[in-house]
Order: structure tokens, then sequence, then C-alpha cells
């Protein structure tokens, strides 16, 4: 059982990879091999709107990372995306990369019948994670993927996705910010049920 994470945003190692890393952690518990991607080590070309994928599923572009990457999305039972909030959407980053896999959707769903889910964040409460989790579910649906969310019914009833907020509180009118998504406890916890259930998922389509 092999589950990947694709971190779209512009800085490695930060919020985004933290719940990427958590939902990767309790996956491997669970007995899952596990990896994460960072998008920003990786050169990837944009799509040229050259339309080769209408014929026949293949990329006119064979030059940058996009190849290895797809290698690695084929090989894998369960993709989760994560991006930070972007103006209600998500990173350039991310958006790339679901451009550039036009070419495993139009002639047919490469991916389909594998397990996904999405992870996001931002620095207020309502930051438009929303959107950004609807942007990254609908990409992962679309190409054929069976969508996982955070809802655990036998404990506390979590939102599809994960969305996380730097913004604490408001102390004396005052913004009190979390110093990481590690902080936020309740995306963590919804991190956690979130590859729960992916594993679970994985595990009775297999």
């Amino acid at each position: 059982m092999k589950i990947i994470a694709i971190n779209g945003s512009h800085r490695k190692g930060k919020n985004t990879a933290a719940l990427l890393k958590t939902v990767l952690e309790e996956a491997a518990a669970h007995g899952a091999d596990t990896e994460l991607l960072e998008l920003a080590d990786y050169n990837i070309k944009h799509c040229l709107s050259c339309n080769k994928c209408l014929g026949k599923p293949q990329c006119s572009i064979t030059d940058d990372d996009m190849p290895a990457i797809s290698e690695k999305l084929l090989a894998a039972d369960g993709i989760v995306l994560g991006s930070p909030v972007y103006w209600a959407n998500v990173s350039t980053l991310m958006k790339n990369f679901m451009d550039r896999t036009r070419w495993m959707h139009m002639t047919k769903n490469m991916l389909a019948g594998k397990v996904g889910a999405a992870v996001t964040n931002a620095g207020l409460t309502n930051g438009g994670q929303e959107t950004a989790l609807r942007i990254m579910e609908f990409f992962l649906h679309a190409q054929g993927l069976h969508l996982v969310d955070s809802r655990d019914h036998d404990g506390p009833i979590m939102t599809a996705g994960v969305a996380s907020s730097l913004l604490a509180d408001i102390k004396d009118g005052k913004p009190v910010w979390r110093k990481s998504a590690l902080e936020d406890e309740a995306a963590m916890l919804a991190c956690r049920t979130l590859a729960r259930n992916m594993v679970k998922l994985i595990k009775a389509l297999a």
C-alpha cells in the first residue's frame, strides 16, 4: 500500500508540509509505505496546450520532471494533495501540476480507482480554505479517484478534507497567531483521521 503526498507550497517544509507529514505518519503507522513530494524541488514546465493528449495518453513535454512524478502517481494507491491558500485558490505550483496531468485524463482516467484526499491552510480562519479544498477535490474526482474526508463517525465530526488556520484567537482586539499548523489541534486530529480513512478505503478496494 503506497500513499504519496504532493506539496504545492512554494515554501518547503512549512505549514502545508506539516499537515501532509501528519497524514503520512498516521498512514505509515497503519501499514502504508509513504512519500512526500515537494513540488518546489521539481522542474515542471507549463502545459503548452498543444492538445496531443486529446488523441492519445501522452504529453508532448518530456524534458522536465513531470514524467518521473507521473510514474509515482501511477504506482500509488493513495494521493494526498496539499496547498496553501492563494486568493481562495491553490498555489501556482499546485495548479501547474494539475494542468500537466491532463494527458492522464483526456483519453482515459489513468488514476481512476485510487484513493484521494486534500489538505490546505491559510493565515485567517475564513481565508479561502473551503474553496481551495473544493478545487483540489474536484481535480481528484475528475481524475477518477475515490475521495475520503476527515470525518470520524466514532468520534468528533470533522469537515471534508483538512483546513488549517494560523489564527488562534483574538485577545484585546489583537490577533493571536499560531507559530505552526502543528499547533492547530483540530487540524492535526483531522489529518490523522483522514489518513486512517484513506488506509481503510484502500484496503477495502483491494
